[in-house]
């Protein structure tokens, strides 16, 4: 207003100064300073209007009066973004976990919930090792379409049953029989063993290991007495676990811990031992016998003492503070 009202003084100055014809206006002078402005500034403004009179569309659009159209423009454009970021920021998906075979959907009031995954949503695979079987005895093209096949089976009594059985396609896996059962825990405590060994030797720079695993195992590597990794004869394996058992203890529990994460209760199940067996089984046929026969009450879970068990160690030895 302050502008504006130096605009119509502006005026009526160049109005007062204008030479006329008739004098009593000069002589009334010492009215405009009592603000005549009031009386002479109708006839001026209606003259001198017309350059007013453009710039009121612009207020008509919804600008306020003396804004910047620029400034109006940046102002929606910054006001788009940060509204898309809101968006993304308030979406409860991006921080809810699913599991295998389920993604994640809001409802009408934006709160996550999991729904079956549809498999034709899965990529395609590639290669023939993405294939998986499934104790159905069918190849599923990826652990991604077994999986969210298998959430669309929930509730049924074919679902419950339905288990990814080992990764690669399905194919004929002979029978173990007894003697080759007893052989499998041979081989199995050794390959344990040389993956810990192995991961110490590989941790400078990789966190693989725990401060507590690293000192577990660093006794393990340094024993002059540890067989070395190799192909060894089944005698002399378990001449090894008969003279070093100690070196074995630790890895039976540490794998136990490996497993035991959904949830960590103690116990293993069928989908826990999955990462474990799975890619066992093609190689070892004894793995499904072997894992079966742990599981000594038939409660479909593997405790501690039953896991320390099938590989051999004593039960005095069974220790829950060694599961880091």
């Amino acid at each position: 207003m302050r502008v504006w009202i130096i605009f119509l003084l502006c005026l009526a100055g160049k109005a007062l100064a204008a030479p006329t014809e008739d004098q009593p206006i000069v002589e009334e002078e010492p009215i405009v300073e009592e603000e005549p402005i009031v009386e002479e500034e109708q006839p001026i403004v209606e003259e001198e209007e017309e350059p007013i009179v453009e710039e009121e569309p612009i207020v008509e659009e919804g600008m306020e009066v003396g804004a910047n159209p620029v400034q109006i423009e940046t102002g929606e454009f910054d006001e788009a973004i940060e509204v898309i970021e809101d968006v993304v920021a308030e979406n409860p998906c991006l921080t809810h976990h699913c599991k295998k075979g389920k993604v994640c959907e809001v409802d009408d009031s934006n709160s996550p919930m999991c729904v079956c995954q549809d498999p034709s949503t899965c990529p395609t695979s590639t290669a023939e090792f993405e294939h998986v079987c499934g104790t159905d005895n069918k190849t599923y093209d990826s652990s991604c379409h077994f999986f969210a096949t298998k959430c669309a089976l929930e509730g049924t009594k074919k679902g419950h049953k339905l288990h990814l059985d080992y990764i690669g396609p399905c194919k004929f896996i002979a029978p173990c029989v007894d003697n080759e059962l007893s052989e499998f825990p041979l081989r199995m405590r050794d390959w344990l063993k040389n993956v810990l060994v192995t991961l110490y030797e590989r941790d400078e720079d990789h966190n693989l290991l725990s401060e507590k695993q690293k000192l577990r195992v660093k006794k393990i590597f340094e024993n002059e007495k540890r067989l070395q990794a190799g192909e060894h004869s089944l005698d002399l394996l378990a001449h090894d676990f008969e003279k070093n058992y100690n070196m074995y203890i630790f890895p039976v529990h540490w794998q136990f811990g490996q497993l035991d994460q959904h949830p960590i209760d103690g116990f293993l199940s069928h989908t826990e031992l999955a990462p474990l067996r799975a890619p066992l089984i093609p190689m070892e046929h004894c793995t499904t016998r072997f894992f079966d026969q742990c599981d000594a009450d038939n409660d479909k879970y593997i405790a501690l003492e039953e896991w320390a068990s099938c590989f051999g160690i004593k039960e005095q030895d069974v220790d829950k503070d060694l599961v880091i």
